[in-house]
């Protein structure tokens, strides 16, 4: 699928362009702010051709997209025009966000679009250090100033670059908060450093220290400046604003920053790393096995974005230990993709996943593709991701490694990491712990072969030394647990490739099939909980007892009936016994408006990896078997 149809794809599955509010991306992900998350289809969005994962953390609506992140963005960005609609439509009172949510979103929305240029000023560091440890460049050289310069720039001027992204996110003025952030980096103000005299700012003393690489202090200040910018915008009158709101905004903010701001976001920022620094003093190993084994976790919570700061503190005062510890974690998970590549022999579809994955994290550093597209999906690598991952952790955090430049971990990064020597043994354990134990444990496996037996396909079974003898129209079965869902509808039973609807057809929603419904009535297609019945009626979601989800979408694109002809006959929550009535719809005048009515059943999401046999039968009538699903 190109990326203009995957961004149109994703942008109508977030519920459109008038329910955006902002969108930044990472490495990865593509990090929107909905009016509502409810309007957004997300089971949908996983299932959908490109679509890796959807994470909901820190109040933004996550859609993991991998390396084509950026392009996707672009087209987005290109073909829509949301940020119009930030006047027209509130956000969803319904929808809480928790304080911790709202300060983590902020964090990850004012970094995410600076990721990139730190990661690259980054490895252009360790470029440098590579080139002059080989002696192939000096470090005294002008060519190596002139690069040193490019990779230091985006740390140099960071309060700047965060002015910027603050303001956008905060939906302040992003050039007079960046100009908050210069007139810290201005030399008129920097060079009151080199005299050794008192300074004032009208008879108020000054503590004059430097803002260079600086975290804490410019958040703090452009938190303020975004209340003061809307105080000012109240009092001072519309045709005047465009000078005077700014003017004043400057004067203020940046002595206050000066005087007050800068000096105390500074100690907050050294208070909190000497605190972790103590606590990862009081037990480096104890630190280690929390980071190294639990990072992959936080990363796909978005708690790892409460760390950048304290980060880029650390490297600015030397070296920080926490990206350090946490670094195992992306070896353990390169690892594991490494390990599956060699496992899988004869499914070359995951060793294609596999050995991409891997071989970009190696390379680049990037492992959301492994973490959600391996790891989540094969539960028993879990423990191999944690194991390994405290492991190589607990050697850095033992011995002290240091991480010196903001880069991606991965093999081109090893010059950053200090003592280099430790980091790559730590480097190794991980990586090869997690390699060994993936081969030896494997991943989830799946059932093979089929055959029909009454119209239901089912399992060839696993051969075995002295098989019991078995009917000859019944394949054996040896250990195999078997899920029956059954037709909801009446009608003629399709494949999903019939469907005319990508999402569905292309089998990225997940396995199943369609029906072409002969009566307008859906019922349960097994006992289980209602999880998700849309406003509109169009689709109902099921979860049985065993946990497998079950997706029932009435006819394609009918979401735009806005509910008519649907009437749903119970709600979010309630059990339901299958054969029990769902929907009632009225076939013919969905008919009538120029809607298909071909309804795709389809399972979403299981408890275990599963393999999913359709029925051979061409008429279908609701209660009749639909699927088989054996573990």
């Amino acid at each position: 699928m190109d990326n203009k149809k995957m961004a149109e794809d994703i942008v109508d599955l977030v519920g459109g362009e008038e329910n955006i509010n902002d969108l930044v991306h990472c490495a990865t992900r593509l990090r929107f702010s909905l009016k509502d998350n409810k309007e957004a289809q997300r089971e949908q969005l996983e299932k959908h051709e490109g679509v890796i994962t959807v994470v909901e953390s820190g109040g933004q609506f996550q859609v993991v997209v991998g390396s084509s992140v950026a392009h996707i963005y672009s087209e987005i960005v290109k073909n829509t025009n949301f940020a119009s609609n930030t006047s027209t439509k509130q956000d969803n009172p319904d929808q809480k966000v928790s304080t911790i949510s709202k300060v983590f979103e902020v964090i990850s929305g004012s970094f995410s679009p600076l990721i990139p240029v730190m990661a690259g000023s980054g490895m252009l560091k360790a470029l440098l250090t590579v080139l002059t440890m080989l002696g192939w460049m000096s470090d005294t050289s002008d060519t190596y100033m002139i690069l040193s310069a490019a990779s230091n720039a985006v740390f140099y001027f960071l309060p700047i670059f965060l002015g910027i992204t603050l303001g956008l996110k905060l939906k302040a003025n992003p050039y007079v908060a960046g100009a908050i952030g210069a007139a810290l980096m201005e030399p008129s103000f920097t060079s009151l450093m080199d005299s050794n005299t008192a300074h004032s700012f009208l008879g108020i003393p000054l503590v004059i220290v430097s803002y260079a690489s600086s975290v804490f202090p410019i958040f703090i200040a452009i938190s303020i400046y975004v209340l003061l910018d809307k105080l000012l915008k109240k009092i001072i009158l519309k045709d005047l604003q465009i000078f005077m709101v700014p003017m004043i905004a400057l004067m203020i903010m940046v002595p206050l920053t000066i005087i007050v701001l800068g000096p105390f976001g500074t100690n907050i920022g050294d208070w909190i790393a000497a605190g972790v620094t103590w606590l990862i003093g009081v037990s480096g190993i104890l630190s280690g096995i929390v980071l190294g084994g639990g990072m992959t976790f936080m990363v796909v919570f978005g708690l790892h974005w409460g760390f950048t700061p304290i980060t880029l503190q650390n490297i600015a005062n030397g070296g920080d230990p926490i990206e350090a510890m946490a670094s195992a974690a992306v070896f353990a998970q390169i690892g594991i993709a490494l390990g599956i590549f060699i496992k899988a022999k004869n499914d070359k579809s995951l060793r294609t996943i596999a050995g991409s994955t891997g071989i970009t994290g190696l390379l680049a550093g990037v492992t959301e593709p492994i973490v959600y597209g391996l790891i989540l999906r094969y539960k028993r690598v879990i423990p191999i991701a944690i194991i390994a991952g405290a492991l190589g952790g607990a050697i850095n955090g033992h011995f002290g490694v240091k991480y010196t430049a903001y880069v991606f971990h991965n093999i081109f990064s090893i010059p950053v990491e200090k003592p280099t020597g430790i980091f790559v043994i730590s480097m190794i354990v991980s990586l090869g712990s997690a390699f060994l134990l993936t081969l030896l444990f494997g991943y989830e496996s799946k059932p093979k072969m089929v055959e029909t037996v009454d119209g239901v396909e089912t399992l060839e079974p696993t051969p075995t030394p002295t098989p019991a003898p078995v009917s000859p129209s019944v394949s054996p079965i040896v250990d195999l647990k078997k899920e029956y869902i059954y037709s909801p509808l009446t009608g003629a039973a399709l494949p999903l490739s019939q469907v005319n609807d990508e999402a569905f057809s292309s089998g990225a929603m997940g396995r199943g099939l369609a029906v072409a419904p002969t009566v307008g009535e859906v019922v349960a297609p097994m006992d289980g909980t209602v999880t998700s019945l849309f406003p509109t009626g169009h689709a109902i979601g099921i979860t049985s007892e065993a946990g497998t989800d079950v997706l029932m979408h009435i006819g394609v694109n009918t979401v735009k009936l806005k509910g008519k002809h649907f009437t749903p006959m119970v709600k979010e929550g309630d059990k339901v016994k299958q054969g029990d009535l769902l929907i009632r719809f009225d076939l013919e005048q969905i008919k009538a408006a120029g809607y298909e009515t071909v309804t795709p059943v389809i399972v979403t999401l299981t408890q275990n990896e599963v393999e999913v046999f359709e029925t051979t039968q061409s008429e279908i009538e609701k209660n009749d078997i639909l699927l088989t699903l054996v573990v």
